[in-house]
């Protein structure tokens, strides 16, 4: 138990959401990797649009005067502190949210001091058509995550989960303008699988770093 504690992944599950698909995603997503031990801080990024446009939308209001409110809001030090990162976003136009990328564009400093670099992350997202470009969504966040020099980890197809959803080797996602019980257990898989191979990399670390004090010992006596 000792052991398991020590090597516990610290996970930022970060996300925008519009009307609460990707907001129940990130949930999901949270729960899952908290199963695996990990610390989990769950965050929503700022709203960026205007009222006169939220108000358009009913569900767009409901969702940010009712469950987004009762979420702490992302900043860069969320990022400093995880050992991993779960980033979920619907799709705009096949690409993530402007809200979402304002986000990750303010990351610049920790890009530059390799503090992304090495940590495992992975996406998810939502999309009204079947068709509307998750995996694209999700691809282009892949693209995000190459220049942190990041550790990309993808559902695949590890467990049965994946299938039912849907069959999104890339991560979890959600069609249709909502989502049900086997997309959120797709997003709770893609969060225990995330904070699982965390824990063992972070184990991993830590046996290389004592062998080489213990090797460092052997020479200095």
């Amino acid at each position: 138990m000792t052991s398991t504690l020590a090597t516990a992944a610290k996970v930022a599950v970060i996300y925008y959401s519009a009307t609460g698909t990707v907001h129940a995603l990130a949930q999901a997503v949270a729960e899952g990797a908290a199963s695996a031990g990990a610390t989990v801080r769950l965050r929503r990024v700022a709203e960026l649009a205007p009222d006169s446009a939220i108000d358009e939308n009913p569900q767009w209001r409901q969702h940010v005067d009712g469950a987004a409110a009762s979420v702490a809001e992302a900043s860069l030090a969320d990022l400093a502190w995880a050992d991993a990162f779960a980033f979920g976003t619907p799709t705009r136009f096949g690409t993530p949210a402007a809200q979402l990328k304002q986000f990750i564009d303010q990351a610049g400093g920790l890009w530059r001091e390799g503090r992304l670099a090495d940590k495992p992350v992975t996406a998810f997202t939502s999309a009204y058509n079947r068709h509307g470009g998750n995996e694209a969504t999700i691809l282009s966040l892949g693209n995000v995550f190459y220049h942190w020099g990041s550790l990309i980890v993808p559902p695949g197809y590890t467990d049965p989960a994946v299938y039912a959803a849907g069959g999104n080797p890339y991560g979890a996602s959600a069609s249709g303008g909502g989502f049900d019980d086997a997309a959120l257990d797709a997003a709770r898989h893609q969060g225990l699988r995330l904070a699982e191979i965390t824990n063992r990399l972070l184990g991993n670390n830590r046996a290389a770093d004592e062998t080489l004090v213990g090797a460092t010992s052997q020479v200095a006596s």
